[in-house]
């Protein structure tokens, strides 16, 4: 697989055409996606009011491109309250994530630079400290609405897979690459699989990765 020449470890603002080709899609797409989700995306949100109450939106801080924190934007899905995930989790919130509908409002994030429409998911920004060098280079760029680990099973794969084809992706990264998992995505959305893992509403933590969990015993 290439590896940009090792180019893609240097961390600097986008200065490549590769790079300026890749934001200025992004920006087109997330402009073009929330004119074309407006009127979907505000009888949602009075659903979401309606069920849930206000705030409408989850905010949440993220880590993007180099680890710099950056506030996540998504409709609300869970009930506040005790409770694990599953509990909170209402059916509404639930059918929203099936479809990946309460994603929608992270276009802003595109469109604002804090994210990408294709790179690795973002994570929790206590996991920076767990990742191994390697893993860790999934920072090297912009997080994405989707990414080469969402259309390889999303959160059915486990955690060192996951985070090895967000490496992958980085190593692999080109427009023909975004292209093709962004058709792969529509076509998961579709058969609405992969969502949750087989006993968590979405993901379990990532605790760190299982060689790193062997090198410490």
């Amino acid at each position: 697989m290439g590896d940009l020449g090792g180019r893609g470890a240097r961390r600097r603002p986008p200065r490549h055409l590769s790079d300026l080709v890749k934001r200025s899609v992004d920006v087109v797409g997330a402009a073009l996606g929330l004119a074309l989700a407006a009127v979907p995306l505000a009888v949602v949100a009075g659903l979401v009011r309606r069920d849930l109450g206000r705030p409408v939106l989850f905010r949440q801080l993220r880590p993007g491109r180099d680890g710099e924190l950056f506030e996540l934007v998504k409709l609300r899905t869970m009930r506040d309250g005790p409770g694990d995930d599953a509990e909170r989790l209402t059916p509404l919130g639930l059918a929203l994530r099936r479809t990946s509908v309460d994603e929608l409002p992270e276009l802003w994030n595109v469109l604002r630079g804090d994210m990408s429409l294709v790179g690795p998911r973002p994570l929790l920004p206590e996991y920076l400290a767990l990742y191994s060098p390697r893993q860790a280079r999934r920072h090297e760029v912009r997080p994405g609405l989707t990414g080469l680990a969402q259309v390889s099973g999303r959160n059915l794969v486990g955690w060192d897979e996951r985070l090895e084809l967000d490496v992958q992706y980085v190593e692999r990264r080109s427009l023909g690459l975004d292209l093709a998992i962004i058709a792969r995505t529509l076509a998961a959305v579709v058969r609405r699989s992969g969502v949750s893992a087989d006993d968590h509403a979405t993901m379990r933590p990532f605790t760190g990765s299982a060689s790193a969990h062997e090198a410490a015993g």
